[in-house]
């Protein structure tokens, strides 16, 4: 039986995983993969996010990410690891998570003692955290902690949101929601990817979309204006209370006291870096 309040491990991943995120939608990223003559934003993201597997076919990549196209992962993998490493890409990657946390957040929070704090708090909170069956959280276990504590906060926010990721997956299976059901759906509760977004960054065509809309109507998960029933209503919330059970383990072994305090300090982080322009205005929403 949860010793934490309702959901609050779900508000603490909230807190962190966007601030992890940032990295991801960071010119600096971009500029450090461009200097290892890698210019397209998807083989950047594909290369950044995946090298810790290894050098990953699409196959690899497209099953532990789920809702990319896999036309798309295979039109930058395994070519990308030609002109660069894993290792490299990895190097790449943290490179640009201390430029962005440092613009983002500024100088003086990067060395406040309250990241330190943060730091703590999420490394010890990922010690509980499993292997089994968790692909992506797995190969970042495997990276050293960094010794820098704004890493060693992005490094655990890493490992905590891969976690809740994998599992996340595992719901989706049961829930027998495939890859572009799973974004419009999620696009349908306000709180999910913009449809914009998805369809320039996912690899899927506008006809995709409107066919996964077909399928959702038929099993009654959206209504014919494309919002969700009470149906659907009840299928996402039935999804995220079994991602919070498969995602629990890292914040019973923090506590409540240390989950309530890591979210307060998360959420500070969070609003300082959008505050500065971290996050696309336009990221989220149904339009």
């Amino acid at each position: 039986m949860s010793t934490l309040p309702p959901r609050a491990g779900r508000r603490c991943h909230n807190a962190l995983n966007p601030l992890h995120s940032s990295v991801y939608f960071s010119p600096d990223l971009t500029e450090e993969f461009g200097g290892l003559g890698i210019e397209d934003a998807r083989a950047v993201y594909f290369a950044a996010r995946g090298a810790a597997l290894g050098a990953a076919g699409a196959g690899t990549v497209t099953a532990t990410f789920y809702n990319f196209n896999h036309e798309l992962v295979s039109r930058h993998l395994p070519a990308v690891w030609s002109r660069v490493t894993p290792a490299a890409a990895l190097d790449a990657r943290l490179r640009a998570a201390d430029s962005t946390l440092r613009r983002v957040l500024g100088e003086e929070t990067v060395a406040s003692p309250e990241m330190a704090e943060a730091a703590g708090l999420a490394l010890r909170a990922a010690e509980a955290c499993t292997r089994h069956a968790r692909p992506l959280y797995a190969a970042h276990a495997d990276l050293p902690v960094p010794e820098e504590p704004h890493l060693a906060y992005w490094h655990a926010a890493t490992l905590l949101r891969e976690h809740r990721g994998d599992g996340h997956l595992a719901a989706l299976l049961a829930a027998d929601l495939d890859p572009l059901e799973a974004l419009v759906s999620h696009t349908a509760t306000g709180k999910g990817m913009a449809p914009r977004w998805v369809l320039a960054t996912r690899g899927w065509r506008r006809a995709d979309w409107e066919a996964a809309v077909e399928r959702l109507r038929g099993r009654g998960v959206l209504d014919a204006k494309g919002e969700l029933t009470e149906a659907g209503t009840a299928l996402r919330a039935g999804l995220e209370e079994a991602t919070d059970r498969m995602d629990a383990a890292p914040y019973e072994h923090l506590g409540a006291d240390g989950v309530a305090r890591l979210t307060e300090l998360g959420r500070g982080f969070l609003f300082t870096a959008a505050a500065a322009g971290a996050f696309p205005e336009d990221l989220v929403g149904k339009g």
